[in-house]
Order: structure tokens, then C-alpha cells, then sequence
């Protein structure tokens, strides 16, 4: 099937990771991509693991794009990457607000001569506002956006998700609103300036938190991995390390009862409901770790997965990629570097109509495609003066 933006140019004005992994994710879907990169290139291509000179974090989210090296101080150049974001229906970037605008490939510059163009500025505070000049990481936005008062063990040093999940969501924000956009510019709206803020898009998928703030008017505080409104719903341990186990609903909470061969738990009032056992779930966890403790892990998931309860054992990434659903779903495949080395990625997770996204370009090296960028654009700047 042909894939839904098939036939949709997008420039790329981007380095690490927000920016590259939300032009990543429409060039999975089909569209053409054109990364513009510094003379020195995306700073990620240094991040290690490197393999003959190319660097397996960079390959994560760069995969089918196109890549030119532009000095956008050179004139030449930057002739090169306006003609080439005029000829596209889309331009992403992540710079500080401000500095488009100076390079003359700002939004308000652009949509002039393409008033359809859907142009999409990723940064830390958005486009606008007090802290809007300001720069800033995963790390730091975590740390704004409240994501470190909440992860880890009570009482413990603060620390963030493993997993940069401001730069990532704020990619997947901004694919989403990329898509969305394009389909009012086919049915005939004019472009539109995506703005997309880092800072913005952690507080809003902390939604859950932000409403228990609201409610409240309390903070809400780490828990380590057990959550503010469900018992039994964390890690346990058992004899020879730790499982999860969610049981979400009464019915879960008494299916666990069963399993464990602890009918009394059912009629003690700290835990008749989901609000008394949240309430009480240091105490609850006190008594199903000692009823764990005479088992190993895989004794309670085999007896979790007979009762119907969901459950998960702590993986690492090796065990969760070994995991047979990986497998089964074609989400991890081989792909070449530039430099010869044959490694793998993680595709796309999206099925359509059962069939899954193919990588059709391998991660370009630096600059691969600087020739045929420049050929392509400098004619047309030559043919139109």
C-alpha cells in the first residue's frame, strides 16, 4: 500500500533528538525528507556507540532521510535551503526562537512566497513569552516540567525518566500537529506556524498529574513504581528479584486474592476498595511480599498469567527486545550504516492494514545528498533570475 504521506516534502533544520525523531516519523509514513546539516553535522553523530564512524544513536532517528550539508552564513548556500524549503510542504525545526527569522528562513519570511506552507518550530519554551529566548535539554525540561518530583523512591534524590521522554514526546507532539495541518492545507486552509514547546508538551501528558494537582491542590509525590490511585499496581518482590503485577479494578484485586491463596485479604476493610487500598498499599505490599518471597518470579507470572491478572517481569532492554511479540510484530530490523556495518533498529511500531512501515533509506551519511540538493535548487535559483 502506498504509505499516507507519500509524496509530502519536508525540510529538516534539526540536531539531536526532538526535532530529528518528528521529521523521522513522517518520513517512515512516506514523505520525502531533507535533513540540512552544518559543516560539522548534527552534533548526535557523535554520540556513541560508533561503529566504523557512524553513530548507532544518530541512525535511531535519522533513518530514511536524505542529508545536505548547508552553511547557511554562505549566501550560496542559503539560497540552496530557501529554494529547498519553498519547494517543500513542510519545514521542521528546532533552533531557539529567533534564529529562522535571522537566517531568513523564518516562518513569517517563507509563508510569504508559500502561504500553504506548514512550518513547525520545536524549542524549550515555545515561540513566545518570558522564557522563550531560553534554551534547554531533556534533562532540564524534565526537571521544569515536574517529571523529576515524581520519579523514583519517596524520599529518594531526584531523578529523571530513563528514557528522554520530553524530547521524545515533544517530536511525536509535533508530528501530530504536522499531520493534522496538512490535511486542512489539501482541503484547502492556509498554512499554519506550529508551535511546540517542549516545556508545554511534558506538562501535558502528565495529565494524570496536573488534574490530581487541580483536584487537590497537593503536589503529587514519588511513589517508586506504585501509583497514587491503585493497589496492587506496582513492582513486587519475590525470592530470587522483582515482578509487576496491575490490578486495576475490583475484579483484578480479587482475582490476586485468589492466586495467592489469601482469602482474608478480601475482607479486611484497609482493602475492601480501589481508594482504600491506594490509601493502605504500603501496608498491602508489606503482606504480598512476604507471600512472595517463598516463590521466584517466574513461579508468580506463570500463577498471574493462569489468574488472568496482568503482569510483567522488570526486563532489561536485551529481555524486552527477545520479547516474542517483538518478533512477531517485524518491529526490529536489519539496517546498513554508511560506514558498511550491518546493525538494527527499531521500526516503526505502526500497523497498517497489517502490514508494517518499511525502512526505505538507510541513514545518510553527512552530506550524502549535497550535490543533488545543490544541482536540484541552484538551477532553479539560476532559471528564475
Amino acid at each position: 500500500m502506498a504509505k499516507p504521506l507519500a509524496g509530502v516534502r519536508v525540510a529538516e533544520f534539526c540536531s539531536t533528538a526532538a526535532g530529528p525523531f518528528c521529521a523521522m516519523l513522517l518520513a517512515d509514513m512516506g514523505a520525502e525528507v531533507v535533513k540540512v546539516e552544518p559543516p560539522e553535522g548534527d552534533a548526535l553523530r557523535q554520540w556513541p556507540p560508533i561503529n566504523n564512524g557512524y553513530s548507532e544513536n544518530f541512525a535511531s532517528v535519522n533513518r530514511n532521510k536524505k542529508s545536505v550539508v548547508l552553511d547557511l552564513k554562505d549566501p550560496e548556500s542559503a539560497a540552496v535551503a530557501r529554494a529547498l524549503a519553498l519547494d517543500c510542504d513542510v519545514v521542521v525545526e528546532n533552533n531557539r526562537p529567533g534564529v529562522m527569522d535571522r537566517l531568513g528562513l523564518g516562518y513569517a519570511a517563507l509563508s510569504k512566497e508559500k502561504p500553504s506552507l506548514v512550518y513547525c518550530s520545536i524549542s524549550a519554551y515555545g515561540q513566545s513569552g518570558p522564557r522563550a529566548k531560553e534554551g534547554g535539554f531533556d534533562l532540564t525540561i524534565q526537571a521544569a516540567g515536574g517529571v523529576m518530583s515524581v520519579t523514583g523512591e519517596e524520599g529518594g534524590a531526584p531523578v529523571k525518566c530513563g528514557v528522554p521522554i520530553s524530547d521524545f514526546t515533544s517530536g511525536l507532539y509535533g508530528a501530530y500537529g504536522i499531520a493534522a495541518a496538512l490535511l486542512a492545507v489539501r482541503a484547502g486552509s492556509p498554512g499554519v506556524h506550529i508551535d511546540v514547546p517542549m516545556f508545554g508538551c511534558t506538562l501535558a501528558v502528565a495529565a494524570l498529574q496536573t488534574s490530581e494537582y487541580f483536584g487537590t491542590g497537593r503536589n503529587p509525590r514519588k511513589l517508586g513504581s506504585a501509583h497514587p490511585r491503585n493497589a496492587p499496581y506496582q513492582a513486587f518482590r519475590a525470592a530470587d528479584g522483582h515482578f509487576a503485577i496491575a490490578a486495576g479494578n475490583q475484579g483484578l484485586w480479587l482475582k490476586v486474592v485468589e492466586a495467592v491463596g489469601m482469602p482474608e485479604l478480601a475482607g479486611d476493610p484497609r482493602f475492601g476498595s480501589t481508594r482504600e487500598r491506594a490509601a493502605n498499599q504500603v501496608a498491602l505490599r508489606e503482606l504480598l511480599e512476604a507471600r512472595f518471597a517463598a516463590k521466584e518470579v517466574a513461579h508468580w507470572l506463570r500463577i498471574f498469567e493462569a489468574a488472568g491478572v496482568p503482569h510483567a517481569p522488570i526486563n532489561d532492554y536485551a529481555s524486552a527486545l527477545a520479547d516474542p511479540q517483538v518478533a512477531h510484530m517485524g518491529w526490529v530490523r536489519e539496517m546498513r550504516l554508511p560506514g558498511g556495518t550491518v546493525t538494527k533498529t527499531f521500526a516503526s511500531p505502526i500497523m497498517l492494514d497489517g502490514q508494517a512501515s518499511a525502512i526505505d533509506r538507510a541513514p545518510p551519511a553527512l552530506g550524502e545528498h549535497t550535490l543533488e540538493i545543490c544541482e536540484r535548487y541552484l538551477r532553479k535559483e539560476n532559471t528564475r533570475a
